[in-house]
């Protein structure tokens, strides 16, 4: 391997927006991201809908609500 070409890694800490924290290894000092294991639909099995500027109601305004079939 060549010298000196591969950049400084630290301890870095993670945040989430749910309030979990924890420590990996990367170039960035301090991480901050919406969304870990500790929150997140598909390892909690917890339906969350996250509503981007409305849309949800935008489009249910647009098309009617959805009928659920049986």
């Amino acid at each position: 391997m060549k010298k000196d070409i591969h950049p400084k890694t630290h301890k870095a800490k993670v945040t989430c927006a749910c309030g979990a924290e924890f420590e990996i290894s990367s170039t960035k000092e301090k991480i901050r991201v919406e969304l870990c294991s500790q929150c997140h639909p598909f390892y909690t099995g917890e339906q969350k809908l996250v509503d981007a500027a409305g849309r949800v109601e935008k489009f249910e305004r647009k098309y009617g609500k959805s009928k659920k079939s049986k």
